[in-house]
């Protein structure tokens, strides 16, 4: 995506053949947990989480996710995984009907919590890049992640601004 640094993950495969991608699911991150502005997020997505850094990155030791994009609390856009790639952000998820939404989806990652309001510079990015992806692939759909995984996620949580978010992306 134009103006993103981009930062190439190694989780990612192919899409399923013929798969469009017809939703974007937001979700929430921070690494360490109610931390911002470390390395943890990007290394997590980069493979290459040291592990002894912090008691809890004992805790998701193995974990293989990636997201298509990240943005950081200042507004930073990053991409790790082309979006005509399948992601690994959603994990076992329902949209529709239709399970592994990773196959249609893309993912956008805000750093934050459940806990905290996201910042201005990140709704201010996250809503061109929305319109971006719109213009570029069929998506139908916007989702949180715990619409998707009901009971297993919480993201982005209650201090997500839905209709701040969908006003941004109305307004040109």
């Amino acid at each position: 995506m134009s103006g993103a640094r981009r930062l190439p993950s190694p989780h990612f495969d192919a899409r399923p053949d013929g798969a469009a991608v017809e939703l974007l699911v937001i979700h929430n991150i921070s690494l360490p947990p109610d931390e911002f502005g470390g390395p943890g997020i990007i290394d997590l997505f980069l493979d290459r989480l040291d592990h002894s850094a912090h008691p809890y990155y004992e805790r998701i030791r193995g974990l293989r996710v990636s997201s298509h994009f990240l943005i950081r609390r200042d507004g930073e856009l990053i991409q790790f995984v082309g979006c005509a790639a399948r992601a690994w952000h959603a994990g076992e998820s329902n949209w529709r009907g239709r399970t592994r939404c990773n196959d249609f989806s893309v993912g956008v990652e805000l750093e934050g919590t459940d806990t905290l309001p996201f910042t201005d510079a990140q709704y201010a990015a996250l809503a061109p890049l929305t319109r971006a992806l719109q213009a570029r692939y069929p998506i139908t759909d916007i989702q949180g992640h715990s619409d998707i995984a009901p009971g297993r996620k919480t993201d982005p949580g209650p201090h997500f601004d839905w209709a701040r978010y969908r006003e941004a992306i109305a307004a040109r």
